[in-house]
């Protein structure tokens, strides 16, 4: 298996390197990527930021903090990118060509074990190489741009393990898949997407096991350490007070909707809160005066300080406080009572949960809103005084020359994610009902991954999360991609049918020959 895998390996560098048309296509994507980059930095000369956001991840670099509102990662790489500059420049010109170089990985992996179309070829390279959503989304100080590049190299790799396991295959699944969970929550759905790759995987079960614990174990002490840390500042263990704030918020979208004479008594724990967040809404059914209460499926209740979740933290628990609590440790305190009293009502509310929240939440991730990348720097033309400390600014005038700081560049996105779900849908009914998962050929593995990947990642967040844009950026390339290859693949059988001799997808045959074997 180990000088199989060497060939593999070796047979992967020669298709890059050594064939000429795919060494020009490297040279060539390459060059267009700085090209392009140094365009778009000529008209946006500065970072950009979600003034809110980004200054929390630079107050967790700036501080060496060891838990925050948002996960820890993004602020580690922060804090070790400043080691060797603070050129805000420098930053996002790493997150632009790491995602970049991440989309070439996994598009040349592909075209290495699925022999795709040359047209098929041609519109995903430029599909990923011309994308203007990598730009805005690289200049942006957020974990997002590194966030989706780790996880296309994760699942990149999850596609190496499928077809040319190795031990070290498994090291650094585990090193990818341990940082990509650093980043943000929802990696933790990769480490069951990463059980089916293994179970898909032809290597020995020990192997198997060994690539699925050393995962799982990772991830395991990463919560165990962050929970730890939890309960030294609060008394409590928990792992992410965020989920909690967000399930009750979560929660609120969907009680707001259920009518006086259908509430029904709550536990005694949690009589104030509800009693505060009723208030709440039997005050605001004037909509034409709160128009914020016509967004449906959104974060506000969680993050806007005079609404019902931060008046009860602050007048009723944390009342009688005389101790300057900071405010990290008020706000991790409500996680629990939060979490429990959101999953409460959603257990109390079910159909109004899936009328008011689920569904338009659905609605969200079929044409996520661009949000936060639909202006530059949050619509400000300051940022912060930490932002400012942090890459050495001379003021806090962030300018651009573009002439305004709204970006329309992006508008098309929702209705491209709309129809890649949709035509990603037909697409795998049509492989199933044409017996396309029946074939003996090593491309209905990619398919069930890249399945998978879509169902699960759609699931989570539908149910847990929330939908914008820049948080669907890798399950809108893979889907993307995916639907590429499944509109491909139906163009070469309708061709069979016609009985025009065209290439089949298929393994390459010199280094994976093992897996029919």
């Amino acid at each position: 298996m180990a000088t199989d895998q060497i060939n593999c390996s070796s047979s992967f560098r020669d298709y890059l390197f050594k064939d000429k048309s795919n060494k020009r296509i490297l040279i060539g994507a390459g060059i267009v990527s700085v090209v392009l980059f140094s365009i778009f930095k000529h008209f946006y000369p500065f970072a950009s930021y979600i003034h809110g956001d980004s200054f929390v991840y630079l107050e967790t670099a700036e501080k060496n903090l060891s838990i925050n509102t948002y996960m820890i990662g993004y602020s580690m790489f922060l804090r070790l990118f400043s080691v060797f500059t603070t050129s805000d420049t420098a930053l996002v010109a790493f997150q632009y060509l790491f995602l970049q170089s991440s989309t070439l990985f996994l598009l040349f992996t592909i075209f290495f074990f699925y022999k795709p179309s040359k047209v098929a070829q041609y519109i995903l390279l430029c599909f990923m190489i011309f994308n203007p959503l990598f730009l805005y989304l690289g200049n942006l100080v957020s974990s997002d741009a590194l966030f989706a590049s780790l996880s296309v190299t994760w699942f990149t790799l999850l596609l190496w393990i499928i077809h040319c396991p190795s031990v070290r295959l498994i090291i650094w699944h585990t090193f990818i898949i341990f940082i990509a969970f650093t980043f943000r929550y929802n990696a933790l759905i990769y480490l069951f997407i990463a059980i089916v790759a293994f179970f898909l995987s032809q290597q020995s079960r020990v192997l198997k096991i060994v690539g699925i614990s050393t995962g799982a174990i990772a991830i395991g002490l990463f919560v165990w350490h962050t929970g730890n840390q939890y309960q030294k500042l609060t008394g409590i263990w928990q792992y992410s007070p965020f989920s909690g704030w967000q399930m009750a918020n979560n929660a609120m979208y969907a009680y707001r909707y259920v009518d006086s004479a259908e509430r029904k008594p709550v536990l005694p724990r949690f009589a104030t809160l509800d009693n505060m967040i009723r208030t709440y809404f039997d005050s605001t059914r004037n909509t034409a005066r709160f128009p914020s209460e016509n967004v449906k499926a959104s974060t506000v209740y969680m993050w806007t300080k005079h609404l019902s979740l931060f008046k009860y933290r602050d007048s009723v628990v944390f009342k009688s406080d005389t101790s300057s609590a900071d405010e990290l440790k008020k706000w991790a305190t409500m996680g629990p009572l939060y979490k429990d009293y959101g999953l409460y009502i959603i257990a109390h509310y079910p159909r109004h949960f899936a009328q008011y929240f689920l569904w338009p939440n659905a609605q969200k991730y079929y044409a996520p809103p661009v949000e936060f990348l639909s202006t530059y720097n949050s619509g400000r033309a300051n940022t912060a005084a930490i932002a400012a400390r942090w890459f050495r600014y001379k003021n806090l005038r962030v300018s651009t020359k573009t002439g305004g700081l709204e970006i329309h560049m992006l508008d098309f996105y929702p209705i491209l994610s709309g129809v890649t779900n949709v035509v990603m849908l037909f697409g795998l009914m049509c492989y199933f009902i044409l017996a396309g998962f029946k074939q003996n050929t090593q491309f209905r593995k990619g398919i069930l991954l890249g399945a998978t990947v879509w169902l699960l990642n759609a699931g989570f967040t539908i149910f847990a999360s929330s939908a914008a844009l820049r948080f669907q950026v890798f399950p809108i390339l893979l889907s993307s991609t995916f639907m590429t290859l499944l509109i491909d693949w139906l163009a070469q059988m309708a061709s069979i049918k016609q009985n025009i001799k065209i290439p089949t997808y298929k393994s390459e045959s010199n280094s994976v020959a093992l897996l029919n074997s």
